[in-house]
């Protein structure tokens, strides 16, 4: 593989953090200062579109640009590539489990009110945790390879197939099976039940919470690298 490179550019990184914290914060003042009208079933509780559904969003980009990273592992790329796949991986992964949790506890006050159900195998759900758990066997396969070089190429060719599953598996399957989610088989789409007035903070959100992904990304590739420059290994 060829030498690493320099890892990060930290006057741009400093940059981007600052305007994505002032971003978020305006963000979220808006999410719960801004009036929005009743919506059935929902009422109030349709604030939580600002977070649940951006995290999904934040996690399919996050497994692109992972798997972008793959492919230059498998093009003769440096170890830093293996790196930037892996962290953009991780932090993608964790956005997508904060989008399960967000998921359950917004049907619980919503689809299950009044009832002990968390859970109820919705096609959605379902999708999504076997989702999280194929990017959870990428990280188990990882440290099952102790050689960096080895183990950057045989995850590569693993990311990239967990890449190529998402689609299918967060929005194509979803949509074409009966679920209590928006857009799927015989249900209207959210934008066709919710007022305008709340897309002028998801949108933004989805802006904010990918510019979020970026600089947690960024920090643990920066903390990889060195890591990587010490010990020639860069798995933290």
């Amino acid at each position: 593989m060829k030498p690493t490179a320099r890892a990060v550019d930290v006057r741009r990184y400093r940059i981007v953090r600052n305007v994505v914290l002032a971003w978020l914060t305006a963000m979220i003042l808006a999410a719960f200062l801004l009036d929005i009208p009743k919506i059935n079933i929902l009422e109030h509780t349709a604030r939580n579109l600002y977070f649940h559904v951006p995290m999904w969003f934040t996690m399919m980009a996050a497994v692109f640009v992972s798997a972008a990273h793959s492919i230059q592992v498998l093009r003769g790329g440096s170890l830093l590539s293996d790196i930037r796949a892996l962290q953009a991986a991780r932090v993608g992964t964790a956005f997508g489990l904060m989008g399960l949790v967000t998921g359950i506890w917004w049907s619980k006050f919503t689809w299950y009110v009044g009832t002990d159900v968390w859970w109820n195998f919705d096609p959605r759900q379902t999708m999504a945790a076997l989702q999280l758990l194929i990017y959870g066997a990428y990280f188990v396969l990882r440290s099952a390879v102790d050689e960096p070089v080895r183990r950057a190429r045989v995850a590569a060719v693993y990311n990239i197939f967990a890449a190529v599953t998402v689609p299918f598996l967060l929005y194509v399957l979803p949509r074409q099976l009966q679920s209590l989610h928006p857009g799927a088989d015989g249900n209207p789409a959210f934008s066709e039940i919710t007022a305008p007035v709340m897309r002028l903070v998801f949108y933004p959100a989805v802006i904010g919470f990918i510019g979020l992904f970026w600089v947690l990304y960024t920090q643990r590739v920066r903390l990889a690298a060195a890591k990587l420059r010490v010990t020639q290994d860069p798995e933290l």
